[in-house]
């Protein structure tokens, strides 16, 4: 039994020739990004202060994303494997409400505020002077562009201009910019063969084991796996952890139910309310604030200190977890836990994904930025941009190679069972036969002994027979 077992946990590594690795490398299950574009309809009322922004929702623009890992190599004496993956993003317009190319959306200028924010501090007549220039090229607050422009990228003037001033500037602005066929850097991953605990495990994310955006070295953590598998015979007590690129920080997962899909059964992991609690309600998370006065409520993590300045801050969508405040400072905003929640439905057995929906919100921090009339009436708003649900279901190949797999286990691991059941069916079938045996036995002499007894001359047969005989002979009567 735990030959079998230890040659199942064997299959379930990062090594070469194991069912797992050939997926792992090329991933079959199809993954979809869904985006999801809030779309202002009173920037005037807003900027004037006269009332809060009204959105409604633009989507979902759908778009096949396939991650084949490339560069794959095994370092530490084979006890870890080395990878980057590659996101190749495919648009899907049967799966999408419009075209991005012809949708226009409007929404925050996010290149102006970027550059508010990046000379905030600087004085007075800096600021002014820099607002004066930003008005004469037409800079507004409120930008309308294409769905396709503010995903994948398009020419800002403000930032061309700013490129004559500092060269490294990049001029052009997309909130997927240089993103389609990217890759997050390079990954070290441990292979779970010396511990199947380690499986997946994250061992250093662009050759360091640490981050360095937070405060604090437990902030500062690469904590688990990056999602896409866990080791196996996973409990339903475990915190899972997960790092994400995307928030510049590890996540953690709880379980919340019991869930089957295509036949496999899955435990239901999500990330609990105190993931993105503030450091007040969960002092784990003190070291994301790294401007103490400025630190926001439950719901909300700001990541300027990793998107080079710009003032990006990332929830669930719809502020859903977060503090009811941010979502009752928008129109159009409201949180429902089973379209916003984020989670992953894993085979405890094998640990595998067979669902995932990984679901985020970019927000832009608008405030008052003194020297920069356009913000004067603005208060302290965590604004909407857009959300997006990236999701994957398993295929029906995958999901039959892992039934096979779980047949084998579910075997193996009532083998004692089967094994008693099938001496107790021998058993009675057994007795059976040696109970008709006997039976048997007891008629075929019963049998033998009447046969034996009715041939005898003194059975009352045999007297009948003869007595019958004489009396019916002819008398001589001579």
């Amino acid at each position: 039994l735990l030959l079998l077992l230890l040659l199942l946990i064997i299959e379930i590594t990062l090594t070469e020739g194991s069912k797992i690795f050939a997926t792992w490398k090329n991933p079959p299950p199809p993954v979809y990004m869904e985006f999801f574009i809030f779309n202002v309809t009173n920037p005037d009322k807003f900027l004037k202060g006269e009332a809060k922004p009204h959105l409604t929702t633009m989507g979902p623009y759908t778009y096949r994303e396939y991650r084949p890992k490339h560069n794959v190599s095994f370092v530490h004496n084979g006890t870890k494997v080395a990878a980057y993956t590659a996101k190749i993003f495919v648009f899907e317009p049967e799966k999408s409400v419009g075209d991005p190319n012809v949708d226009l959306v409007t929404t925050v200028n996010i290149p102006a505020v970027a550059v508010m924010n990046r000379i905030k501090g600087a004085g007075f007549w800096v600021s002014s002077g820099i607002s004066m220039y930003m008005g004469s090229i037409g800079t507004t607050m409120f930008m309308t562009h294409t769905v396709q422009e503010l995903l994948w990228g398009f020419k800002d003037p403000l930032l061309s201009r700013l490129k004559t001033i500092r060269p490294d500037t990049d001029e052009y602005f997309g909130l997927m910019l240089h993103k389609n066929s990217s890759d997050d850097g390079e990954f070290v991953y441990h292979t779970g063969e010396q511990n199947y605990l380690d499986f997946g495990r994250i061992y250093t994310w662009k050759g360091e084991k640490m981050m360095s955006f937070w405060k604090s070295n437990q902030s500062n953590m690469i904590n688990g796996t990056d999602g896409s598998g866990f080791h196996p015979f996973l409990s339903k007590e475990e915190r899972l952890n997960v790092f994400t690129p995307d928030l510049c920080r590890s996540i953690h997962m709880r379980f919340e139910k019991e869930v089957e899909l295509k036949g496999i059964p899955a435990y239901r992991f999500t990330p609990p309310r105190d993931v993105l609690a503030s450091g007040k309600n969960n002092p784990e998370n003190e070291g994301f604030c790294v401007t103490p006065k400025k630190c926001l409520d439950d719901g909300v993590l700001d990541v300027s200190v990793c998107r080079k300045g710009a003032p990006v801050v990332m929830s669930f969508p719809h502020f859903h977890l977060g503090d009811e405040k941010y979502a009752k400072a928008i129109d159009g905003i409201s949180p429902v836990h089973e379209h916003h929640q984020t989670f992953l439905d894993l085979n405890p057995t094998m640990g595998v994904p067979v669902r995932a929906m990984k679901r985020a919100q970019i927000n832009i921090h608008l405030e008052r930025v003194t020297g920069f009339p356009l913000t004067r009436n603005l208060n302290s708003t965590i604004f909407p941009i857009l959300f997006l649900n990236e999701s994957v279901v398993i295929d029906d190949a995958s999901a039959a190679r892992i039934q096979k797999l779980l047949l084998i286990v579910t075997l193996v691991s009532h083998f004692p069972l089967i094994l008693v059941a099938l001496g107790v069916i021998l058993l009675l079938v057994s007795i059976i036969l040696a109970i008709r045996f006997y039976q048997n036995k007891v008629i075929a002499t019963t049998q033998n002994t009447l046969a034996t007894a009715s041939n005898h001359p003194e059975h009352p047969s045999n007297r009948l027979k003869n007595g019958t005989y004489i009396g019916m002979m002819p008398v001589d009567k001579s």
